[in-house]
């Protein structure tokens, strides 16, 4: 994500932003976890203020925290997370991670660049690696009232677009949610294995 109103939006509203994301693991993360091996290599792709990064490390995982937010990763920082900033498309590893966790942060990309992520993520994981994914359902792209582009997916798409990065779906769900912008929207959440 490199879109310039996003990443200014971050900026202005990143206290906010963190302050929802306290506390411990949350269900998502502890069974992307569970898909792991112990002491398991794990890009954090855009890791925002660093939470779930943290919960990664306190459980004995070495992770690698990225964000296109300088604000975010000074945050990330704060909380003692090893993060640099970094776009999507600096993603370059290959057969690096046990996992990647993608968590509502790939729903800032363009939606015609959705497909080059899967794959360079695809290309980072180990065999057998694990995805985590959250984005936004509906279809097309726009903006929220604080400026910020999202891109909408239907639970279909993104599966045909994980098995083309052949990435196979394993488990998901979705459900509602009010964002920092205030306006309360579907989502999905999917976790997949590289095949």
């Amino acid at each position: 994500m490199s879109d310039a109103r996003t990443l200014a939006a971050y900026a202005a509203h990143a206290s906010d932003y963190a302050s929802r994301f306290r506390g411990p693991p949350d269900a998502d993360l502890l069974a992307f976890v569970s898909l792991l091996p112990d002491g398991a290599r794990v890009l954090d792709l855009g890791c925002g203020p660093g939470g779930a990064a943290r919960h990664l490390a306190d459980m004995g995982h070495t992770v690698d925290a990225v964000d296109a937010s300088p604000a975010m990763v000074r945050l990330a920082r704060a909380r003692g997370v090893r993060a640099r900033v970094a776009d999507f498309d600096a993603l370059d590893a290959e057969d690096a991670y046990h996992g990647v966790w993608a968590n509502f942060s790939l729903l800032h990309a363009p939606r015609r660049a959705l497909p080059g992520h899967l794959a360079a993520i695809a290309r980072a994981l180990r065999p057998g690696g694990a995805l985590h994914i959250g984005l936004k359902l509906g279809r097309g792209e726009r903006r929220d009232r604080l400026g910020r582009l999202y891109a909408y997916w239907t639970e279909g798409e993104v599966a045909a677009l994980l098995r083309e990065a052949d990435l196979v779906p394993v488990a998901g769900r979705t459900g509602e949610d009010a964002g920092l912008a205030g306006a309360t929207e579907p989502y999905l959440i999917l976790r997949a294995r590289l095949a």
